[in-house]
């Protein structure tokens, strides 16, 4: 028995690896390769999950699960939705409250039930924050205005996917009134009583804990298998209690340690859920539940990032910069997938549902992989049909001067530092950025600037390039260094143009079209160290003087909208 066990469980982690390396080869997310493995592994073709083995494999799913919310929940610090901003946290939720409306809706209209319904609406609503952050992070986009604001969206979805997994096991059909208010009243009071111990006790104990990378290892383990066995014990579901072990951790110094010590853990349960959950897809797919899936699919893709795009349109955002935000979006998340899950497991779902929500969740997150790697080019082609988010409320900002000496394109990451420089030279210079934020804080500042998008053409032919004598560009998107270079040309400016880029093959290619310096960060970052070494030696108090300053510096610009 112990050998055939080990026998499958051998083969389903075999089988998953051999898929991982292949959607890594065409660029797709390793959810997309668990959750065909799972397909793979069920009963339409080698069925591995299936028979004397199902018990176990469920049960490591559910393992899975609980070790994935516990290190989401140490990420869910509840101090995060004050430092994310206005805008991700409005948008995050109207878009949660009207994806999920619209879902619901068609779902009624496709004939399920309001329950059934109910639930698929929720599940289409939440994005992958895995595969966005990603995609994202390999694309050095993660810093980037839509990147800040879709990254800020998916951070208010996990709150009020966290929210909604806590709610919807206190809620069964068959349930009086009463009974529900006690059971609420009994997980809020759980709940609270387990934040507080946290704060005052637990945390003080982890400093001792600290000491050994095994005991904190092992602490972080029992804690949130714990949590999730007392939460399962009074019928809260043990998923909510891991999420709860980690939430209550979550401003905890060592909680960053602790996510990183259980994330090799993590990753192997999670192969399970995900093989368990593609398995569900357990009778062959009839054009009927293809055609539901692929509806529900166009919508998580299409009419997801509209919605987002609308939102961010009212708050005077580029269109652009709505596009790109609403596009990194246009999938469902695991969540979603727990969600699906836990509805089953309260009975409120059938199996059928829940090989409906594999279908979408590999059609949603390989469609919008694709369309996030490659969301530069698709705007491209489509811009001009975009013209209706266009963000208005700004357009008063862009207040140009006859001519500037310096233009600088960029505010956020190293614009800022700059502006001292120019200051200092007095030079006339203008900054161009396109987050309405910045404007208007630098505005207030006295200092030039006009809102607009380096990508866009037609905003650079309106700007004043042919009597520049210099054009830095800090943005290190090639596509709009290769643009503003093309209309420095045009307008026939003799202007010096520097450009930034974060990979040195990158910048290659901006030399082999013409730019005259192009900045890599890190290499910049890396030469000033060098110098600093070089100066100061091993001189500690050298170092300890140059620190202070550099801490004052950043004490400074804590107010700063380029700061975070």
């Amino acid at each position: 028995m112990v050998q055939e066990v080990f026998l499958y469980i051998s083969l389903i982690v075999g089988l998953s690896a051999l898929l991982t390396v292949l959607a890594r080869f065409i660029k797709q997310p390793p959810i997309i390769a668990y959750l065909f493995a799972g397909v793979l592994s069920g009963p339409l073709f080698f069925n591995l999950v299936g028979g004397d083995y199902s018990e176990l494999i469920t049960l490591f799913s559910h393992m899975g699960v609980a070790f994935l919310l516990f290190i989401v929940g140490l990420n869910l610090d509840l101090k995060i939705l004050k430092e994310i901003g206005k805008v991700s946290t409005i948008a995050g939720f109207a878009e949660i409250v009207v994806t999920g409306g619209v879902g619901f809706l068609i779902a009624i209209g496709l004939g399920f039930s309001n329950i059934t319904a109910l639930y698929i609406g929720a599940a289409l609503s939440f994005s992958s924050t895995v595969v966005v952050v990603k995609i994202l992070s390999d694309k050095k986009e993660i810093d980037t205005l839509h990147g800040r604001i879709a990254v800020g969206i998916l951070i208010v979805e996990d709150f009020v996917a966290a929210l909604a997994l806590m709610i919807l096991p206190l809620v069964n059909g068959q349930m009086t009134l009463y009974s529900i208010i006690i059971k609420v009243a009994l997980a809020i009071g759980l709940i609270i009583a387990i934040l507080l111990f946290a704060e005052f006790i637990l945390k003080k104990f982890m400093s001792y804990l600290a000491r050994s990378q095994e005991t904190l290892f092992l602490f972080g383990i029992a804690w949130a298998l714990l949590l999730a066995m007392i939460f399962n014990k009074l019928g809260l579901s043990l998923e909510i209690g891991a999420l709860i072990a980690g939430i209550s951790l979550a401003s905890s110094k060592y909680s960053l340690d602790l996510g990183g010590k259980m994330k090799p853990l993590r990753d192997f349960f999670v192969i399970l859920f995900f093989v368990f959950f593609g398995s569900q897809l357990a009778t062959k797919v009839t054009w009927h539940t293809l055609s539901i899936a692929i509806i529900l699919s166009l919508f998580v893709t299409i009419g997801k990032p509209i919605i987002v795009m609308t939102i961010l349109r009212i708050f005077g955002y580029k269109k652009r910069t709505n596009f790109l935000a609403g596009s990194s979006i246009a999938q469902i998340s695991e969540f979603s997938l727990i969600l699906i899950l836990l509805g089953y497991n309260l009975g409120y779902l059938t199996q059928d549902i829940m090989g409906l929500a594999v279908l979408i969740a590999i059609i949603t997150i390989g469609l919008s992989s694709y369309s996030i790697y490659y969301s530069h080019m698709i705007f491209n082609k489509i811009a001009h049909l975009l013209n209706i988010f266009e963000g208005k409320k700004f357009k008063n900002l862009n207040k140009k001067e006859e001519t500037y000496e310096v233009i600088l394109f960029g505010y956020h990451r190293m614009g800022y530092k700059m502006i001292s420089a120019l200051k200092s030279m007095n030079k006339k210079f203008v900054v161009i950025d396109y987050n309405p934020k910045t404007i208007l804080a630098l505005l207030k500042e006295k200092t030039n600037a006009i809102y607009g998008d380096a990508g866009d053409k037609n905003f650079l032919s309106e700007l004043p390039l042919r009597k520049a004598k210099l054009v830095i560009s800090t943005i290190p998107e090639e596509y709009s260094n290769l643009m503003i270079k093309d209309m420095i040309k045009e307008t026939g400016s003799e202007a010096t143009f520097i450009a930034t880029s974060e990979q040195p093959r990158n910048a290659l290619d901006l030399y082999k079209e013409g730019i005259d310096y192009v900045l890599i960060p890190h290499h910049l970052g890396g030469e000033y160290a060098a110098h600093l070494i070089a100066k100061h030696k091993l001189n500690k108090e050298d170092y300890k003087k140059i620190g202070i300053e550099h801490k004052k510096q950043l004490e400074k610009g804590k107010n700063n909208s380029a700061f975070n």
